[in-house]
């Protein structure tokens, strides 16, 4: 099926940023007094905003991060970034077809602004991402798993949600474009495909996205 807009998740999806980031978080809240494994960070925070770390935390232990906790974990975040970060393998393919083929896309993503633009400047992602295809959950208020963060998209982007398909790798992700009311491609070349069974399909290689949006 073609659609009329399709819409990237970033991390993990655009970016190689998920071992990157989770590694730094589950470090992080370990020296803070939260013992966190690398895979209790997968399973608990992949795809979340930084409010949703913090409801967590303070739920689970009954104590609020510290308030510097967004700064420090991003400066450590960001410089990890750009010793390490990758783009994901065969995305630069599927965005030079999507153009060539004038099919509209943007990401939207749970992280800030400033997280989107680092990432995408030490990758060369930012040649395809101009401030008109990028949507953050601070532009919003709630991240995901609510819809709004795909709703504000697509409605930016002057398409319906019916006539977009989102691309996710977080069992948030595809919660929040099925409430959306889109399709979406759920990526498990991370994430295991019983964690995405909602997704409209799963793929496994990024190579193949071009051929089930175009």
């Amino acid at each position: 099926m073609r659609y009329d807009l399709v819409i990237f998740d970033n991390d993990g999806v655009l970016v190689d940023s998920e071992p990157i980031s989770n590694r730094i978080l589950a470090a992080y809240l370990t020296e803070l007094g939260h013992p966190t494994t690398y895979e209790d960070s997968i399973r608990d925070y992949m795809g979340s905003a930084m409010h949703r770390i913090h409801d967590i935390v303070q739920e689970r232990s009954g104590q609020r991060l510290p308030t510097d906790f967004d700064d420090v974990f991003h400066a450590r975040v960001f410089a990890a970034f750009e010793r390490e970060l990758k783009p994901v393998a065969g995305i630069m393919d599927v965005l030079e077809k999507l153009a060539a083929d004038q099919v509209p896309y943007c990401v939207a993503s749970s992280g800030s602004h400033e997280r989107i633009r680092v990432g995408h400047r030490t990758t060369g992602l930012d040649r395809w991402f101009d401030s008109g295809r990028i949507f953050s959950s601070q532009d919003v208020g709630r991240g995901k798993p609510a819809p709004d963060l795909f709703l504000y998209a697509a409605e930016r982007m002057g398409v319906a949600p019916k006539r977009c398909v989102v691309v996710e790798d977080s069992p948030l992700g595809v919660r929040a474009a099925v409430a959306a009311g889109m399709d979406v491609l759920g990526f498990t070349a991370m994430t295991p495909a019983a964690r995405l069974s909602d997704a409209t399909q799963l793929f496994a290689d990024m190579r193949d996205l071009a051929d089930l949006v175009v």
